[in-house]
């Protein structure tokens, strides 16, 4: 993050920020732990290949239905009491898993705890969006992607670590720990100032920004102000209106591609992958620690950067990466020897594919979203592409074991290239550059436009 901000004010919004990405937490951790897990359930209940599925891919179909009213109930109770809903039904979900007598008690639980990550998608980075000054907002809000590999990488931790003794009670119940930090960290934070102010809640949204701000916050608080009153109070309808389109588009097309382009195949599936190879079960699992430590320390630096160079060239850089790290991974299992160093190799070409996605696509997308709709309809428009982004997911994580035995896994790696490269041309020609711009500038931009996109592409 290139601003510094020094006062006590600055000091506050990044405590804030810290805990309201513990949302992004739930949400990496869920994605982790059920790829270890899985191999002691299947054992434990004799799983179908079917059930299998159904048990790995019951949160997805949660989180699509939690994101799916997720946008409307933030919009109607506020991001903050919101966060504190995710986080109980997170709790009541990995409770669920880690006492589930059948599997149809283990599903409910999945999906349960899909409901919550669905929650959580969606509002950790819309409050943090709505609190954060604009010239730190995108280092701030993509701490909630860097959550999100931090609990990818400590899921992993946890399967390793009870792994000897097959405990995937403990893995699945683990998750009820962040969920009671996060609901207890959120107690004494406050509301979105944008929200609000929209609910004519003024001098408590003029308390925050005091709070969160260091200097004068008068013409901040009259930005929003104008915003406010130039909405049409046609809600969701605008959604649909035709200077709304472009942001549309430019949501759903990033939320489609961050999945079709293979992320979460491999982030559910690098055990699999990785076994296929000369690697042994504990291997795999070390080498899906190493991807894992990877993909939180590119985010990192994803997030040092994102208000420095900007959002359209790190999606750019990523996406490109990420087409190069593909057409050589098929040409690895293509062409390597099974029997010999094919594992390590493989292994760092899926290392190479997760560090470009971690600095483009992963942490960007969800900023965009975050920034790109107006106050009005902004809960329910980020509702609407996460459900794609779940959808996506989902379809991803069901087609991923088909595609393989079907077409081959070189292949499989191919096509995942070429949505990334309909991914690059799709970023190039429609997403505009956010960086600097206060939301409310954003949105007069949007609303002035006549065609096209929201912004100039590339214009800073």
């Amino acid at each position: 993050m290139r601003a510094v901000i020094r006062g006590e004010g600055g000091r506050f919004v990044y405590i804030v920020s810290a805990l309201a990405a513990l949302n992004g937490l739930l949400f990496g951790f869920d994605t982790g732990i059920i790829s270890g897990a899985i191999l002691f359930i299947d054992t434990a209940f004799e799983l179908t290949p079917l059930v299998e599925g159904i048990v790995v891919s019951g949160a997805m179909v949660g989180a699509a239905a939690g994101a799916a009213v997720g946008g409307q109930i933030s919009d109607r109770i506020g991001r903050k009491r919101f966060i504190l809903l995710s986080a109980v039904v997170f709790f009541l979900g990995s409770f669920l898993m880690a006492v589930a007598p059948t599997v149809e008690v283990l599903v409910a639980g999945r999906m349960i705890d899909g409901i919550a990550i669905g929650f959580a998608s969606i509002v950790g980075p819309l409050y943090i969006s709505e609190i954060a000054p604009p010239s730190v907002r995108g280092g701030l809000t993509s701490l909630n992607q860097l959550m999100v590999t931090v609990g990818i990488l400590s899921s992993y931790f946890v399967n390793y670590a009870f792994s000897g003794s097959g405990s995937w009670r403990i893995m699945l119940g683990a998750g009820m720990v962040p969920a009671v930090v996060l609901a207890v960290g959120m107690l004494r934070m406050p509301e979105s100032p944008r929200w609000l102010y929209e609910r004519g809640r003024t001098d408590e949204a003029r308390a925050v920004l005091r709070r969160t701000r260091d200097g004068d916050i008068e013409s901040e608080l009259s930005e929003i102000e104008a915003t406010v009153e130039a909405q049409s109070g046609n809600g969701v309808r605008d959604l649909l209106s035709p200077w709304m389109r472009p942001a549309l588009v430019v949501g759903l097309g990033l939320a489609i591609f961050q999945q079709i382009t293979g992320i979460n195949a491999v982030m559910y599936y690098a055990p699999t992958i990785l076994e296929s190879t000369a690697f042994g079960s504990s291997q795999s699992i070390l080498a899906s620690v190493f991807i894992g430590t990877v993909n939180v320390a590119m985010t990192v630096v994803a997030i040092l950067l994102v208000d420095r160079v900007g959002r359209r060239p790190l999606l750019l850089v990523g996406t490109g990466g990420m087409i190069g790290s593909l057409t050589v991974a098929g040409l690895v299992f293509q062409f390597a020897d099974p029997t010999g160093g094919l594992g390590w190799l493989a292994t760092l070409t899926l290392v190479s594919f997760v560090a470009f996605f971690a600095i483009g696509l992963g942490p960007v997308f969800w900023l965009l979203i975050s920034e790109i709709y107006p106050l009005a309809v902004r809960g329910s428009a980020m509702g609407i592409v996460t459900v794609a982004n779940w959808l996506a997911n989902l379809a991803v994580a069901l087609s991923f074991p088909v595609l393989l035995d079907g077409i081959g896994t070189p292949a499989t790696f191919w096509l995942f290239g070429v949505c990334s490269v309909v991914a690059l041309l799709f970023t190039y020609r429609t997403v505009p550059e956010t960086k600097g711009r206060t939301l409310e500038a954003i949105e007069a931009d949007l609303r002035s436009a006549t065609g096209g996109a929201a912004d100039v592409p590339g214009d800073d």
